[in-house]
């Protein structure tokens, strides 16, 4: 049974290096065209099998290919978007994990691991960024070769910071060595140093990633006969071809001329392809260099440009199924319409969230549900009139917001904002885009939180001070030190024994008039309705009179420990009156 090429990822933090390793690969320059050069779609790569001789030669080594090349998926750095996948399974046979030697494992490269693990994806980590370790000289060939016409220092350096890496994967259960130290590939990580700028080590890679996949996936590999499926990677207009669809076919043959069930926004849709455009040998699929060859039929693995007469709401991440038995038909659309439905956890209440793909959808909710934020609504498109409606329907204020990633809002959305509540909040970077909602939150939070204190009576304890009088009535002036909580103007006065007196017409620092004081201060207060001697004494302590339904509200309002003191206090002396107030 013939072998097919197996489908690579390529991984890991953002800005180290992945694209720039793809560049190096296939000679092209896309990740210079990228925006904010983050990889934001997965995009294709085929290396065929004579490139990966020439790599073989590089390094003098001997090895027999059963492979016809290798399909790299560029990934997104961040985790999220491997959710790209064959439904059911990881769509990458192997990755490759690009890590910056210097900066080692990120936390999103550690999470990135984690989900590679979870999948039983086998993985090879590119230790990127040699040419920055200190007296390196880097150059473009194996780093087998390079490595040894480096100085002592730097062969150090560059080892020491290859521990730090085997560290921290050993943390994370890993064993793990340099590629070239490794005897058994099964137990151990393999870790080839290498610099995309250089191109210093990208025959290893390549190599190494040949060495496993001939070893360890050779039954995963071999090509299923059958109709063709496929997963798109992105639907664009091309100029004098109308839309397209990128696509990985991952299992069968696809054919001209077939019938195929795409999955859209709504349901899915059979159409026929009209043509298979397949990007020349080391070219990109989003971004070739050249024209693409028109072909018959295409095996997988394979990044392929699909033409159909009918491709309305394709979304990126959907499944495309051929039919090439009429009564398999109806199980077809039924897998498919499953296929192109977001496995996103809904709530009644919570946000909304809009992408422009579905993995980038549930990439989205992914990191939502990693920091426990609720999602009510969730959908691919543009920003609409229907979905500000929808936010106002959210019951708490900070659900009242539409997350967009990466897509539009649409001339009558934009007409509702006027007049509604609900703010919208975008980015075309995931990670950025929920760290912009918290920050939003916190924000609101505080916001919400200020208006709250702002209609209730807070706890409140004070001392007057010794030889502090300044006038003994109409009205008493007398300094005070604030004990615990927060002093407001026009606030009775109630002393221990449980009786209520004076009001609280004026609060003074020096010269400066003020409206609250706080734990700590010492300012001049003057209270109507009492002569200090008689209602009020020197060194008395006294709390801020509070109603009782705003003792109770309080219950819902975060304290400060000294305010929740006071509290307890204030209670302590209504409740020898009232029992149960302000419980």
């Amino acid at each position: 049974m013939p072998i097919r090429q197996p489908i690579v990822s390529v991984l890991g933090h953002v800005d180290h290096g992945k694209t720039t390793f793809l560049d190096r690969v296939r000679g092209t320059t896309v990740a210079d065209r990228e925006a904010g050069k983050i990889t934001q779609h997965i995009g294709a790569t085929e290396v065929p099998v004579g490139a990966l001789k020439d790599a073989c030669k590089e390094l003098g080594c001997e090895v027999t290919f059963s492979l016809p090349g290798l399909l790299f998926i560029d990934t997104p750095g961040h985790h999220s978007f491997m959710t790209l996948r064959s439904r059911g399974g990881a769509l990458a046979d192997l990755a490759v994990l690009i890590v910056d030697i210097k900066d080692g494992l990120m936390p999103q490269t550690k999470e990135s691991i984690e989900i590679l693990k979870r999948n039983k994806t086998p993985f090879i980590i590119g230790a990127n960024k040699v040419d920055r370790i200190a007296g390196w000289n880097s150059q473009n060939k194996p780093f087998i070769k390079s490595f040894a016409e480096q100085t002592k220092s730097a062969q150090d350096r560059m080892t020491e910071a290859l521990y730090e890496i085997i560290g921290d994967l050993y943390d994370m259960g890993f064993s793990s060595d340099r590629y070239d130290s490794i005897n058994d590939f099964s137990k151990n990580i393999a870790i080839v140093p290498m610099s995309a700028k250089s191109g210093e080590g990208i025959e290893d890679i390549l190599m190494t990633l040949i060495g496993l996949a001939q070893t360890f996936l050779h039954d995963e590999l071999e090509v299923e006969e059958g109709s063709g499926q496929g997963t798109i990677l992105e639907v664009k207009e091309e100029l004098g071809l109308g839309t397209t669809l990128d696509t990985i076919i991952y299992q069968g043959t696809l054919r001209k001329g077939d019938h195929v069930v795409i999955g859209t926004r709504n349901k899915p849709i059979k159409t026929r392809i009209k043509s298979l455009l397949k990007p020349k040998p080391m070219d990109e699929i989003r971004d070739p260099s050249e024209r693409f060859d028109e072909i018959d039929e295409v095996t997988a693995a394979a990044g392929i440009k699909v033409i159909t007469p009918e491709c309305e709401g394709v979304v990126a991440g959907a499944p495309l199924k051929a039919i090439w038995e009429e009564d398999r038909e109806k199980e077809v659309i039924r897998s498919v319409q499953e296929e192109s439905e977001a496995n996103i956890e809904i709530e009644d209440e919570g946000l909304i969230i809009k992408a422009d793909a579905i993995g980038s959808l549930e990439g989205l909710a992914f990191e939502l549900s990693d920091e426990e934020i609720p999602i009510a609504r969730a959908s691919v498109g543009d920003v609409s009139q229907k979905d500000i409606i929808n936010a106002e329907t959210m019951k708490d204020p900070l659900h009242k917001v539409i997350l967009a990633f990466n897509v539009n809002i649409l001339s009558d959305a934009k007409e509702e904002l006027k007049e509604s509540d609900v703010n919208i909040i975008g980015n075309d970077v995931v990670y950025r885009l929920v760290d912009d909602y918290k920050e939003w939150e916190e924000e609101q939070k505080r916001r919400i939180e200020e208006e709250k204190r702002k209609e209730i009576v807070f706890p409140c304890k004070l001392r007057i001070l010794e030889n502090h009088t300044f006038r003994i009535s109409k009205p008493a002036i007398v300094g005070v030190r604030i004990l615990g909580g927060k002093l407001e103007t026009d606030r009775r006065l109630l002393k221990r024994d449980g009786r209520v007196v004076g009001r609280i017409k004026s609060i003074r620092d020096g010269d400066q008039s003020l409206n609250q004081a706080e734990q700590g201060d010492e300012v001049a207060i003057a209270i109507s309705g009492v002569t200090v001697g008689r209602q009020i004494e020197e060194e008395e302590d006294l709390y801020i009179d509070m109603p009782e339904g705003d003792a109770r509200k309080l219950k819902d309002i975060e304290l400060t420990f000294d305010e929740e003191r006071v509290l307890e206090e204030i209670k302590g002396i209504k409740q020898e009156e009232k029992p149960f107030w302000g419980m």
